[in-house]
């Protein structure tokens, strides 16, 4: 007879991105996501792989699920630097306030701890980065065809320099940035931009 899963492992899998996003792989437990689950390690391991494979799929689950609907209403929005703007306003206040507050981004906290020298964490870490550029490129090419920014500028380096900042906005949130000073420089950063 087939093993029946009496939880839905998705519901699992968000449960366990939270620990975490919040904390970290390296100083979570194993014993604290099955505290925090309800399920026991083995029908954790039985269902994910071990700790590492758990981390990596809630990692991706992070990606898709987080990171990835914003990208695309970024690359959907035909207003150029006003688009750039509000993803920068919305990462800020995502940072910085509610549920989420102070946990900054998973993905930038995988680039700043051991984990992100890992092969798989690193791959997902690199299309993270290859879809933020990608949106933010597409920002920058509607920008660049509306005249908003200045002639001759070179938007891939500049859509990687935007990649960085919102990164940059990432590990300063988690730290206790003040939300003023992070929008202040992203208005710097993008003030440099235009035309």
């Amino acid at each position: 007879m087939p093993d029946v899963k009496h939880f839905d492992p998705d519901a699992v899998l968000g449960q366990v991105e939270c620990v975490f996003w919040q904390r970290g792989t390296t100083s979570v437990p194993i014993a604290d996501v099955v505290a925090t689950t309800g399920l026991s390690r083995s029908s954790l391991y039985a269902t994910f792989g071990g700790k590492h494979e758990l981390y990596v799929q809630a990692l991706r689950r992070y990606v898709e699920w987080r990171s990835q609907p914003v990208f695309d209403r970024l690359a959907a929005d035909e207003r150029g630097l006003p688009a750039l703007a509000d993803f920068f306003d919305r990462l800020i206040q995502v940072r910085c306030e509610g549920e989420h507050a102070r946990w900054g981004c998973m993905v930038s906290n995988a680039h700043a701890g051991a984990e992100g020298g890992d092969p798989q964490v690193r791959r997902v870490l690199d299309l993270h980065q290859q879809r933020l550029r990608t949106a933010m490129r597409t920002a920058l090419d509607v920008a660049g065809a509306k005249a908003q920014v200045r002639a001759g500028l070179d938007l891939q380096a500049t859509a990687e320099l935007l990649a960085l900042v919102a990164y940059g906005v990432n590990l300063r949130s988690r730290a206790g940035a003040d939300p003023a000073e992070l929008r202040a420089s992203v208005s710097a950063v993008l003030g440099c931009l235009q035309s």
